[in-house]
């Protein structure tokens, strides 16, 4: 239990995962609070995507305990999973829009498929969805191959959000976006936590907009945690790891693997 009585949302203890000699999760130890905004932060490769999908057990872990809402979900059964998967909105680093549809039919596909909304109401929910990430309605019947990469970032977000779901799951939501609509896409994360109560973790690298939407801080290092906190100790903390990442240092614990020649 947390310290005001309530179940953490999410709680992994000891999670590892190897893939032949690599191990990428490494004992990952990580608690997501109700209404709280939680950023991993950390180099390319340290284990943050794939920690997401141990959680929504699109990989399974060699080892450790999952569990949100104090439910144990390594090893849930597949039947158990789907249903369960409709609490989650999920937007990954590649959107994976499906270009067979129009842009409104993919930020509306899991009210279609999972929730038997009607076409019209449906529609209607996804031209707001976009509004709110900052898409005219023009785009709705649209193909996703009709839209720059910006755009198809924002209505991959979209349809994350579709549903209202209490846990989001964020893989890098304002990369290759302007500072403007990072601001505004921040906004939208913030007022998911603020005014729904949805918890959520996010992978951020821009420092700008982890300092906006986090309020705890975990960052990866060759899959183990090697630092959490509240964001406000980021740039006070001397944790080495942390330290180089803040200030893009070269010099540091942080090593680019060597190249082959």
């Amino acid at each position: 239990m947390t310290a005001n009585g309530d179940t953490p949302k999410i709680r992994l203890t000891g999670v590892t995962r190897s893939f032949g000699e690599l191990r990428a999760l490494d004992g990952v130890e990580i608690q997501l609070e109700p209404r709280q905004s939680l950023v991993l932060i950390g180099g390319s490769g340290s284990g943050k995507s794939l920690l997401l999908k141990c959680i929504l057990g699109l990989v399974e872990p060699d080892g450790g305990s999952i569990e949100v809402d104090g439910l144990e979900t390594v090893g849930m059964p597949e039947s158990q999973r789907m249903d369960w998967l409709r609490r989650f909105g999920v937007l990954f680093q590649r959107q994976g829009l499906f270009d067979s549809l129009t842009v409104w039919e993919n930020v509306s596909f899991r009210l279609l498929q999972e929730h038997g909304t009607s076409r019209q109401e449906a529609r209607a929910i996804a031209i707001e969805k976009l509004k709110e990430v900052g898409l005219s309605a023009d785009t709705a019947d649209l193909s996703p191959s009709e839209l720059s990469g910006g755009m198809q970032k924002r209505t991959g977000l979209a349809r994350a959000i579709a549903t209202d779901p209490e846990i989001l799951f964020l893989d890098e939501p304002t990369a290759g976006l302007d500072p403007i609509m990072s601001n505004i896409i921040s906004e939208l994360i913030n007022d998911r936590v603020d005014d729904l109560g949805a918890s959520v973790i996010s992978i951020v690298s821009d420092l700008a907009v982890v300092r906006r939407i986090a309020d705890n801080v975990a960052m990866l290092h060759e899959g183990r945690v090697v630092w959490r906190g509240p964001v406000a100790e980021l740039d006070e903390t001397d944790n080495a790891y942390v330290r180089q990442f803040v200030t893009q240092s070269i010099e540091g614990p942080i090593r680019m693997p060597a190249l082959a020649g």
